[in-house]
This record gives C-alpha cells, sequence and structure tokens, in this order.
C-alpha cells in the first residue's frame, strides 16, 4: 500500500494566510475583511503587502458580512476572516439574506473549526458549521487537510463565481500534500486503494485516516482512503465507484455526525447504492477545554477510533 510520510508540522490556518498573500500579488480585486483576529486568521502579510485592501471590521461579525456583500458589487472578491463559529452560527441571517440568496461572490474564511482549537472551549468549538452552511443553496464547503491543501484552496476559490465557505484549523498537523498541487472544486482524492473497506475522510481527520490504513494494512485489512476536501459539491462518483469495490464504507469529521460529511455520503449511498455505513464523528454533543490530542482522543475522532468503525462495518458486509 502507499505510505504517507511528512517532514513538519503547521496549522492549515497559515496555509490560509499563505494563499491570501498570493492573491494579494496576483488578483487586484481580492480584498479582505477581518472581525479582530488579524494574527490568528495570519493576515498580516496580506495586510502589509496591500493596506489599502483590508478592512478591519472590529468585533461586529455580522456587519462584516453585510460589506463584504457589498463589495462585491463593485467587482471586488472579498475574503472574511473570523473563527469559524463566529464565521457561521453567530451571522448565519446575514449570509443567507445578504450572501446566498443573491448569490454574492463573498468567501467566508473561517479558522479554529470543530474541536481542536482546544483551550477555548465548547463556546467557540463549533461542531455544527459543516451542516449550516451545507444547507445554504449555491454555497460552496470545502474542509480542507494541511497547510499546502488550504494554500492551494484560498487560491482556487478566487477563481470560482460564487459564495464559498472555507473550513480550517488551529493545530499545528502534518503537511503531506503535494506543494504544487492545483485544487479541483469538487473533486475527491484517492489516496490510497483497498479493496476490504472505503474511507472517506475531510479536514484533521485525513491524516488520521492514513495512520489507520497502515495499522489496518498490517492486519491484512485492505482500506481504501478517499480525502473529500469538498463537502458541497461532493464527489458522488468516487463515493459510488469505491464503495462497488469494497462493500462497506467509514466516515471520518471533526463534526456533529448530525448534518455532516457522513450524512451527505449516507444521502448518496441511499439513492444509488446503499451500503453498510459507520461513522466517526461527535455524537450530537458540544465540546469542552482541552488539548487537540485530548479532545480528539475522548470524543473518538482519531485513528484508533476508525480502526474500530472499520472493524464494525466490515462485520455487516
Amino acid at each position: 500500500m502507499k505510505k504517507y510520510t511528512y517532514t513538519q508540522k503547521k496549522d492549515t490556518r497559515s496555509g490560509f494566510g499563505a494563499g491570501l498573500a498570493e492573491l494579494g500579488r496576483t488578483n487586484p480585486n481580492v480584498v479582505a475583511l477581518c472581525a479582530d483576529l488579524i494574527g490568528s486568521l495570519k493576515m498580516n502579510e496580506f495586510i502589509d503587502e496591500n493596506p489599502e485592501r483590508f478592512f478591519q471590521i472590529g468585533i461586529a461579525e455580522a456587519n462584516m458580512m453585510g460589506i463584504a456583500a457589498g463589495l462585491t458589487i463593485g467587482g471586488k472578491i472579498p475574503f472574511t476572516g473570523t473563527f469559524a463559529n463566529f464565521s457561521t452560527g453567530r451571522v448565519y441571517d446575514q449570509i443567507r439574506q445578504s450572501i446566498a440568496y443573491s448569490n454574492k461572490n463573498v468567501k467566508i474564511c473561517a479558522s479554529h473549526a470543530g474541536l481542536t482549537l482546544g483551550e477555548d472551549g465548547a463556546t467557540h468549538q463549533i461542531l455544527e458549521d459543516i451542516g449550516l452552511m451545507k444547507m445554504l443553496p449555491g454555497m460552496v464547503v470545502i474542509n480542507t487537510c494541511d497547510y499546502n491543501q488550504t494554500k492551494a484552496a484560498t487560491i482556487a476559490i478566487a477563481k470560482y463565481d460564487g459564495p464559498v465557505y472555507l473550513r480550517f484549523g488551529r493545530p499545528s498537523v502534518p503537511i503531506f500534500t503535494d506543494e504544487k498541487q492545483t485544487f479541483e472544486i469538487g473533486k475527491a482524492i484517492n489516496l490510497t486503494e483497498g479493496s476490504d473497506v472505503t474511507i472517506v475522510a475531510t479536514g484533521h481527520l485525513v491524516w488520521e485516516a492514513l495512520q489507520a490504513s497502515e495499522k489496518l494494512f498490517e492486519k491484512g485489512i485492505s482500506a481504501e482512503v478517499i480525502n473529500i476536501h469538498t463537502i458541497k459539491p461532493l464527489d458522488k462518483n468516487a463515493i459510488i465507484e469505491s464503495v462497488k469495490k469494497t462493500g462497506c464504507i467509514v466516515t471520518a469529521e471533526e463534526h456533529n455526525f448530525l448534518g455532516g460529511l457522513g450524512e451527505s455520503v449516507s444521502r448518496v449511498l441511499a439513492l444509488e447504492y446503499p451500503t453498510p455505513q459507520e461513522f466517526v464523528a461527535t455524537n450530537d454533543t458540544f465540546g469542552e477545554s482541552g488539548t487537540p490530542t485530548q479532545l480528539m482522543e475522548k470524543y473518538g475522532l482519531n485513528a484508533n477510533s476508525i480502526i474500530d468503525k472499520v472493524n464494525k462495518v466490515l462485520k455487516r458486509k
């Protein structure tokens, strides 16, 4: 089987910052807005190079979304930046009414998603954002897995005409995807070939899925790992082609099992090719304060949890 290695770890939010800086140099229509979290969103480089194209809105996230929508009317491509909880739950009405309803070309970029923002605790750890955003008509939803993919996705969404939700995180995670990759919205990436079980993962859980697949291989279980970076539009063909070969599937995400990637996959399978499925996700709960590693362990969002669900779903084939 194909094995993945890494030489360094880096936070995915820094990939966003690097991508935004690159856009500042190459696309004069790109502008950035922030809700008093410049450092956390790694926007400094863009601001230093393009001070006239940056707007510090302050702690007024709803206002930020309205301003971003307005900027699109003049041909600008606004990138908003704040924590995922404040990018979605706090401002859902503004996103729905001012951005999604009129298909405004706003890029909603959200850091500190899921449990792994860590010590800030449950008030900041949104686990419902993928569900909220994928239900909005016309909204593209992307959840990247490492620094390189986040940078590539940031650059790619500037070329897409329409609203996008780009989700990334705070912790340092392995960099294992190609530095020179081209990000294709809606196109899943098959990371390892397998014949016994399909593991579909998104975000920080992609690396955990790869680690799980190596351990499973040692036990004689062949796992196919697919990186679903785009939750919407979902690459249905990649999922169906894989489960036709393996006969069962495990979905893995740093999100509530209600409304996340797993349920999107379930819908595809129910309509196209009914298949046994198990979920690695949070179980209808809020988070709590702790280190990312502690929280991933407690809430069952790591390689060992994926292995447990693989063993369970294999019995259902």
